[in-house]
């Protein structure tokens, strides 16, 4: 199928917004502090990495940070504002004369200055010579490099080095805190591309629900949604890798590694979770739909998928700003868990279920995350913010209240996994709770996980455009368009 949509214009005055807003926060605050508003931010770009000992050089993809402050897609870049002043300069590798021969023109610096629209250009070899000239202050010129923990990943990011940086003081505190809460809100532009990312993640999403058959496999559905994303899209990347999980590999969270290939054969019965999404211009979006491979559900699959339905919609109808992130995916669990109850697959008091966690049984993952440049984006954790040490609590990827501009996904879901359904059944305090003969039948069911992006503003905006109810994607599966006209969605009994 053809696409509605084509690539938009990136607005590179995107990245100068950006630059505009971490200077504005980082004076604000050494002006708080009563430090000087002299200096340096300055940051590594990215550098192209081959695989293990080959010349096979990977598709490179820019370093997140340095992606949001300068938008440059080349590697081996460094950037820097000047506190005082507020210039921004770009340092270009001085690419060898061989490059024009393999790798195409080389560029001008002329060409980056006004593609980036950045103050001044100058080569990587002259960083020290040019900020020891820029810079007004006496003494050495002080940097503020780019350090701190990234609390999602549990990683730190790395402060940018290079020849000649023992010329200058270094301050490895004061920068990442700003820059990273820079990153929670998102400008009007940037939800631009957030949202293209997510209209054609959308359209890929509905394409392959179309496409999918009984017998094919997992790897020909990922096949769909990167073609149709990248011909119609021109995303070259994807936010993340693809997990395209049918029957019960739906229960393995982050399925589609290395390791579990999406390469399953799609069987009579399964559901399919399917969890991609598209980046653009370094924005992503991150959207999953469940839905019958046969294109029909069935009385279990309806009970499990309207669950996690029912979870969805409750959450975003309490969404807004100042509502806090923990009360959602405690409304989730107990949304899931009323509605399990229901469907007889347990019993018992949801308010003693609750107190012993078991809503974490079936739904082990944080509600969501921020999104933005990463898929995870930074900034979920505030300084001095302790992670909860229960069960699916200490999941969560943030646990901050919802401000206005953040973007942040919402994706509850209903898994049955046999390594904690197992303990849990055997345990004298939550096995109780447990119907045997009703959750035996949905032993290698997999799961159901329903991913819709939104960015909080008097309430909350859906970004994601795919179908949700059961009418709704039975009816796209069979052929219907989408959007399908509201008169012309079939009623359970077949009626129009």
């Amino acid at each position: 199928m053809a696409s509605s949509l084509s690539p938009p214009e990136v607005p590179i005055e995107l990245h100068v917004e950006n630059r505009e807003k971490l200077l504005k926060s980082l004076t604000q605050h050494l002006s708080t502090s009563s430090r000087p508003l002299q200096g340096f931010v300055f940051l590594q770009g990215g550098e192209e990495q081959t695989r293990h000992c080959t010349d096979h050089v990977e598709l490179f993809r820019q370093e997140s940070y340095f992606a949001y402050l300068f938008g440059v897609r080349e590697p081996g870049f460094y950037g820097a504002l000047d506190i005082a002043s507020g210039e921004s300069i770009l340092f270009a590798p001085r690419l060898p004369d061989e490059y024009a021969v393999w790798l195409g023109e080389i560029k001008p610096l002329s060409y980056f200055k006004e593609r980036y629209m950045i103050s001044a250009v100058h080569y990587t070899d002259e960083i020290t010579k040019v900020l020891h000239q820029q810079y007004q202050g006496s003494g050495k010129p002080l940097l503020y490099l780019l350090h701190g923990l990234n609390t999602d990943s549990n990683n730190y990011s790395k402060p940018a080095d290079f020849e000649g940086i023992d010329k200058f003081k270094m301050d490895l505190n004061t920068l990442h805190p700003i820059l990273t809460e820079c990153r929670v809100t998102k400008s009007e532009l940037e939800l631009t591309l957030i949202q293209f990312a997510n209209d054609i993640s959308s359209e890929a999403h509905v394409e392959v629900m179309r496409n999918a058959k009984v017998g094919m496999k997992e790897y020909q559905l990922e096949s769909l949604f990167l073609h149709h994303t990248y011909m119609y899209g021109g995303c070259r990347h994807c936010s993340y890798t693809c997990i395209c999980a049918t029957g019960d590999n739906s229960a393995v969270l982050h399925y589609g590694h290395a390791a579990a290939p999406n390469d399953k054969t799609l069987q009579e019965g399964d559901m399919a979770l399917l969890d991609m999404g598209a980046e653009y211009h370094f924005y992503g979006s991150d959207i999953t739909c469940s839905f019958p491979v046969n294109g029909t559900f069935n009385r279990d699959q309806s009970l499990i998928y309207n669950a996690v339905l029912r979870a969805h919609n409750a959450v975003i109808s309490s969404m807004r700003p100042g509502v806090g992130w923990v009360n959602m995916h405690k409304l989730a669990e107990k949304t899931i868990l009323e509605s399990l109850n229901e469907g007889g697959i347990l019993f018992g008091d949801i308010d003693a279920m609750i107190h012993e966690r078991l809503g974490a049984i079936f739904m082990p993952h944080g509600l969501g995350h921020l999104l933005g440049i990463d898929t995870h984006d930074p900034g979920g954790y505030l300084q001095g913010a302790e992670r909860s040490k229960e069960p699916g609590l200490k999941a969560l990827r943030t646990t901050r209240e919802l401000l206005e501009g953040m973007v942040i996904t919402v994706e509850p879901g209903c898994y049955f996994i046999d390594a904690l359904l197992v303990p849990a059944m055997e345990n004298p305090k939550t096995s109780k709770y447990f119907n045997i003969q009703e959750i035996n039948k949905f032993r290698g069911f997999g799961g159901v996980r329903i991913e819709s992006d939104y960015v909080t503003s008097s309430g909350c905006v859906n970004m994601t455009k795919c179908p949700r109810e059961i009418q709704e994607i039975e009816a796209v599966m069979a052929g219907a368009p989408w959007p399908i006209p509201k008169t012309t969605i079939p009623s359970a009994n077949g009626e129009i």
